[in-house]
Parts: structure tokens; sequence; C-alpha cells
């Protein structure tokens, strides 16, 4: 529909069917969802963009005549992605200078003058990088500033007021200042990289102390007892998929707090004499020192292992069968999302067994490390076994935590009645 051809660089537009983006086998495939992306071809080398519009076969097919407006607006929408990245083609066609590289650096930029440009520019990079927890988080926060001030915001828009107005909208609609602080956050780094390309200036930047400064949330960090861990570890309802989902639990708060996308990938080679050897995801591609952690293999870490476990143990298998390992990161990401769902939905009939309330997934790290805390370990120890790059950011993670110990222990200057 959309392509050009100029000495040997081919950009077209294109439905990309190798994998669906939504959708599965319990839905019929002409039901099944794919994204439309834009790709450059040179010397058989190909590159991939997407454009964040996706669509069944049944509109795709319908879309190059169709003269409804919705079909008119999506042709648009690609139409522009297309022509951001064949400009930039044409350039570099020019200048005689093209390379992938030069293309990807030339589009990193975001030069085709709008913020919504900059984020699918982002936003494609990311997905091309496997990061699709990430590229899933700039996505929301483009949706988001789209419905706020439209297709085509331009940097000089974006300015102090500007933001402010966009948070004051964020809170009539309900939104916290969690889900606020992370669209600013992607917002900030967007103009960060507009201020290092020079396409704004240092007087444009409306980050900062003076500026628009990004509030901090007070998330729920719900963690939990010695005795309430007792009580949800010892739980049965009889069902062997409560205890199933319950033990990953249950390893999770054992190893070091290991969220479930890493617990997830764990194979058995990552079993090194009596620890779990592994990296945090999270955190392997930003920091500078690829830090491995470490946990010891309790008695009831192995027991799960034996119950729960891949029972060839084969080095290159993965311990709990629900990857392969050969999966896409979209797949990959699909399937952890499913698992942490089903588990999330046991905790809460076990929560609700147990009288806990918000037992999530994610409570297993936050008890791990509040547990370390209370039992006397110092915080340069937890902060290696949470896998923090430093102490600093242990300590304002362990904050709301002590907090509640706090309030315990000022409410014990007024408790006269038990100490009559």
């Amino acid at each position: 529909m959309y392509n050009s051809e100029r000495g040997g660089i081919t950009v077209y537009a294109f439905f990309d069917k190798r994998r669906a983006v939504e959708g599965s086998k319990k839905y019929p495939e002409k039901d099944w969802i794919y994204p439309v992306k834009i790709r450059v071809v040179y010397k058989r080398e190909r590159r991939d963009y997407g454009t964040g519009k996706k669509m069944t076969a049944e509109e795709w097919e319908k879309l190059p005549a169709s003269k409804s407006q919705h079909f008119i607006k999506l042709r648009n929408e690609i139409q522009t992605s297309f022509k951001i990245v064949d400009e930039v083609v044409e350039e570099l066609f020019h200048e005689d200078s093209f390379t992938f590289d030069a293309l990807n650096k030339r589009l990193s930029k975001g030069t085709s003058d709008t913020i919504n440009t900059a984020f699918k520019v982002k936003i494609s990079d990311l997905e091309t990088k496997g990061q699709i927890g990430t590229r899933d988080y700039y996505s929301c926060a483009l949706k988001s500033i789209t419905k706020f001030k439209g297709e085509n915001i331009k940097f000089s828009d974006m300015t102090t007021d500007w933001l402010k107005k966009y948070e004051e909208k964020l809170l009539k609609e309900g939104k916290t200042y969690t889900t606020i602080g992370m669209y600013m956050r992607a917002i900030r780094t967007i103009i960060n990289d507009a201020k290092r390309d020079g396409i704004i200036k240092e007087s444009q930047y409306p980050f900062g102390k003076g500026r628009y400064e990004i509030q901090t949330g007070e998330g729920r960090k719900l963690a939990l007892t010695m005795q309430q861990i007792k009580k949800v570890i010892t739980y049965s309802d009889g069902r062997e998929t409560t205890e199933r989902y319950r033990d990953l639990w249950f390893f999770s708060y054992l190893c070091n707090g290991i969220n479930f996308a890493d617990m997830l990938k764990l194979k058995y080679e990552n079993i090194v004499g009596e620890e779990i050897w592994f990296y945090r995801q999270k955190t392997i591609r930003t920091s500078k020192s690829k830090r491995e952690l470490r946990a010891i293999i309790t008695p009831q870490m192995q027991t799960i292992i034996d119950r729960w476990g891949n029972a060839d143990k084969r080095p290159e298998n993965i311990i709990f069968e629900y990857l392969t390992g050969n999966e896409t990161p979209v797949q990959e990401k699909k399937i952890v999302k499913d698992v942490t769902k089903r588990t999330n939905k046991r905790l809460k009939i076990i929560g609700a067994a147990v009288g806990i309330d918000g037992l999530t997934t994610y409570v297993a790290r936050h008890s791990f490390a509040t547990v370390m805390k209370r039992s006397g370990a110092h915080t340069s120890f937890i902060s290696e076994k949470l896998g923090h790059p430093d102490e600093k950011t242990t300590a304002n993670y362990l904050a709301s935590f002590e907090m509640d110990v706090s309030r315990k222990f000022a409410e014990l200057l007024t408790n006269f009645d038990d100490n009559e």
C-alpha cells in the first residue's frame, strides 16, 4: 500500500502476520490481531519499525479501499509513520551515507517535530531490542498524551504549564500519582533525548526545580509478618492448582524475592552447588556492572522444585515448565503475564481465607526485604540480595515498611491501659 524504492533501498508498510499481538488458540484465527510495520530492505538486510497500529487480517484487506472514517484515519496514521521513515531514508540516500545504523540514529532523534513521533520511534526501538515491558509502558504513555492533546504535539508545546494541566487531567480521570509519575518519566526521557540532540534548548526544558517536578506516588507496599507467611504457605483448599501457585509464591519469597519474570526463566544450569545464581533482568540492561545474584536453596525450595519442576533436569531445561526458552519477547511477556495473573487469582483466594487483603506476587519481594530487615540484616546485605544498584535504593524501598514499625512504637507511648 505504501512503498518506495531508491538506489536499492526499499521502504514499505506491511501486515506482520508472523505473530499475533492479541488472540490465541481459544479464539478463531480471523479475530487474531497483528501489528502493521514499516520495513526497510537494503542489500538483503531488513529492519522493521513499528507504527503503533494493529488490526485483524480482514481489516487489513479492507484498509486500502474503505471509505469509512475509521479506515481513513488508520490510513493517514500509517502514512505518517511511513513518511517518517521514508523521508529519513531519502535524506541519507542523497547524502550517500545510508546504513541501518545511520537510519536508526537519525530516527532516534525524533526530528520530525512532534512528541508523538519521538514516542513511536522509541517504542519501535524497544520492540526491536525485545524490551516488551518497557515498550508497553511507553505505549500507554503515548496513548494517554494523544488522548489529552492529539496526534501532533510539538516539542515547543511541552511547557511546564502543559505538564501541570496534563497532571490535573489525569487526576480527574482517577489516575494515581504512581501512574502519573510513570507517564511523566516517559515524557521526560523523550524530552531529554530531544535536548541532547539539539531539538530543544535548555531554556525550553520543562522539568526540574522551579519547573515541573514529578511527584512520587506512594503505592501500597504490603509486607507480611512471619506469622502471616506461615498462614499462606500452610493453606490448602485441597486443589492442586491452588497449591502449585501458592508454592510458586513461596519460592519467589525464599529466592531473594525474585520476581516472576526472572523466576520463570530459571534453568537447572542456574543451580550451582547449594545456590541458585541468576541475573535480575529489570536492571541488567541499565547497570554498568552485571551483578549475579545468589540465593541459598533451602529444603523448602528443593521440595518445590522436586514437586513442580521439570522432571528432565538437564542443565539447559527451564525448571518451571511455563516457558520453553524459544519464545519471542512478545510471547514470553504474554506467558509470564498470564502465569502472574493466575497466581494472583489464587493468592486472592488464599488471602481471603486467612485474612490477608491485597496478597499478590509482588508481596513476596516486599516480605523478603522486611523479614530480613526486622531480623537484623544490614541494609547492604539486603541490597545485595535484592539486586539494587546501591544502598540508597534499598533504604528508600524499606522506608514505607519501617514507617509501620515507627507508627506501632508511637502508639505504645500512649498505650496507658496495658501498662497499669
